[in-house]
């Protein structure tokens, strides 16, 4: 007996529940406000960290996957798993390694003697935030089982296809590719990840406070307490699709991407999905800031984390020591800003 091979999407009775009927949208004002109270019950645990635990944020409330690139040490781990708990999410975590299967993250039919019946059992990937730490140290066929999940919120296995739960997140660490027993991402997961944020060092007082922090709770876990639960997120991220976007900055999303792909140093530039990521994380920040209207400093703020993981250099660039992250703050300086910086600044201008 075989696995029945429909193409339909299920959700199995033993998978995690998922949100039902959509919830009614927040309010901007609303979604400022919680989104102001997530990040500071995550900032109390995981210190020095406030900008890119923001743009994370924001690219949670885009719908978007966040990727942590850094040496290992700096807290990458920690940040995404207290993200999970603030916001409410069901939250696995999978150590990725050089020997995991595709199998170990989507999940496999298994054969069940008494009913005689293939049962699918599912795997980690199933839930509300799903952690993939050091993810480029498995294989990029491993690897490559994510994209499905990242791109349509399902995965297919012996040809059936299966929902994941809503809202669904995957937040992966990832060590620098010279670091040792690392494989490079592709650049088609890469492109799924509408964020790569680095975390750098702490200065001095940061990391003293992390010390510090650690001696006050007497314990080595540090937990976060829910501000928010599944459905709150759902209508959070509901609010932030009701904003409307001045059509000069969408204009201006498209022409950063493109003059990545006119650039000297770049190889392949950046795809229609780095404008559109540009947009969204954009968007997302302008209502964590009480707005709804996206202004160009959004959209600068986001570049280099939206951009710089888009692009592949080329061979000249690379061996002079030249980074994607430079190649951006490049163009950001170069390509001319918006004429109007939305329809609701100008309103108030008037």
């Amino acid at each position: 007996m075989t696995p029945d091979t429909s193409t339909s999407a299920v959700t199995p009775a033993n998978l995690p529940a998922t949100v039902g009927a959509d919830p009614e949208p927040l309010a901007v004002a609303e979604v400022a406000r919680l989104g102001a109270e997530v990040l500071n019950r995550v900032g109390s645990v995981v210190v020095g960290m406030r900008e890119p635990l923001h743009i994370a944020l924001a690219t949670v409330l885009a719908g978007g996957h966040v990727l942590f690139e850094d040496v290992p040490g700096l807290g990458k781990t920690l940040a995404a798993r207290s993200i999970a708990s603030a916001v409410g999410l069901d939250f696995r975590r999978l150590q990725c390694t050089p020997d995991l299967l595709p199998s170990d993250i989507t999940g496999s039919f298994v054969y069940v003697p008494s009913t005689a019946e293939f049962e699918f059992r599912p795997g980690p990937v199933f839930t509300g935030l799903f952690l993939a730490d050091e993810i480029n140290r498995t294989s990029p066929k491993t690897q490559s089982a994510l994209l499905e999940a990242m791109a349509e919120g399902q995965v297919s296995v012996e040809g059936r296809s299966f929902a994941l739960p809503r809202p669904f997140h995957v937040v992966a660490t990832a060590n620098p590719i010279e670091s040792e027993g690392t494989y490079a991402l592709p650049e088609a997961q890469l492109d799924r990840f509408m964020v790569r944020l680095g975390v750098g060092y702490p200065d001095a007082d940061g990391e003293t406070e992390v010390l510090l922090a650690r001696v006050a709770r007497r314990h080595e876990v540090a937990t976060v307490d829910p501000v928010i639960d599944a459905r709150t997120l759902l209508a959070m991220q509901a609010g932030v699709e009701r904003v409307d976007v001045d059509p000069d900055i969408a204009a201006y999303c498209v022409r950063l991407a493109a003059a990545t792909r006119r650039h000297r140093s770049v190889e392949v530039g950046a795809s229609p999905r780095g404008s559109q990521g540009l947009l969204l994380v954009a968007r997302a920040l302008a209502v964590l800031a009480g707005r709804d209207y996206v202004i160009p400093d959004d959209v600068k703020r986001v570049a280099v984390p939206v951009l710089a993981h888009r692009l592949t250099l080329t061979v000249q660039a690379w061996t002079s020591g030249v980074s994607a992250s430079q190649v951006v703050l490049e163009v950001v300086s170069s390509v001319a800003g918006p004429p109007a910086v939305g329809t609701r600044e100008r309103e108030t201008a008037g």
